[in-house]
């Protein structure tokens, strides 16, 4: 099954996961040590991040350690960007009229309906 950046992020577990990693790799049994879940549930959440490519395994000696590889992450901060733009011009918007409702003498003018969306 393909996974992608946005699955990875979905769950709390796997989000505090790269949280971990993001500083330093780990090795499986630290990061499990950090949750209250089985060894085989975090294994399974790493094999997802790995999958989707927020996190490699590197094999040192008998270690084996997560590294975090958060270029995926640009995925969602391009899709989020678009909606943080939609509604900064909305909020702005917001704000203009809000001002122009604020001085004195325009609290009785009528609404204009833009026509353009």
């Amino acid at each position: 099954m393909r996974r992608d950046v946005f699955q990875a992020i979905a769950d709390p577990t796997r989000r505090a996961i790269i949280n971990m990693i993001a500083n330093q790799p780990l090795n499986l049994n630290a990061v499990a040590e950090q949750f209250d879940v089985s060894r085989p549930a975090i294994s399974k959440h790493i094999k997802i991040l790995t999958q989707c490519g927020l996190i490699t395994i590197k094999q040192q000696g008998r270690e084996r350690f997560c590294e975090a590889k958060l270029q995926q992450l640009n995925e969602v901060s391009d899709w989020i960007e678009q909606y943080r733009a939609f509604w900064t011009k909305k909020l702005d918007a917001l704000e203009n009229f809000l001002a122009q409702e604020a001085i004195p003498g325009n609290e009785n003018k009528p609404i204009k309906k833009s026509t353009k969306k």
